[in-house]
C-alpha cells in the first residue's frame, strides 16, 4: 500500500483524526499542544498521529490535504485545518457541532 492509500484509510478509518508533532502527552510544537488542548476541551474521543514517526506520511500528507503546516485536524474524512481554525470554530461553538456529529454514528 503506498503512503497515499495508507493517509487515505487512516482519515477514513478514523471519525477525529488529528496529524501533529508529537503525542498527545508530549507535543513537540506549540500549534499541536493547542490542537490537543481544544479536542480535550471539547470532550471528543480522536486519534492522534504523531508526523515525526513517519517521514513519509509527514511529506505526502501536505499532497493529500493540500494543506502545508501541521496539525491537520480531520473530521468525518474531511480536512477541518490547522490550530487556529480549530481555535476559531472552538470559540463559535462551531467545533463542538462538528465534533459532537462523530459520537452520534
Amino acid at each position: 500500500m503506498d503512503v497515499i492509500e495508507r493517509i487515505k484509510n487512516q482519515v477514513q478509518s478514523n471519525p477525529v483524526l488529528l496529524y501533529m508533532k508529537g503525542t498527545p502527552d508530549f507535543p513537540q510544537c506549540g500549534f499541536s499542544g493547542r490542537a490537543i488542548q481544544i479536542l480535550e476541551q471539547c470532550g471528543v474521543q480522536y486519534t492522534a498521529v504523531n508526523i515525526f514517526d513517519d517521514p513519509e506520511i509527514r511529506e505526502n500528507l501536505k499532497i493529500y490535504s493540500s494543506w502545508p503546516t501541521f496539525p491537520q485536524l480531520f473530521v468525518n474524512s474531511e480536512l477541518v485545518g490547522g490550530s487556529d481554525i480549530m481555535l476559531e470554530m472552538f470559540q463559535s461553538g462551531e467545533l463542538q457541532k462538528l465534533l459532537d456529529s462523530t459520537q452520534k454514528a
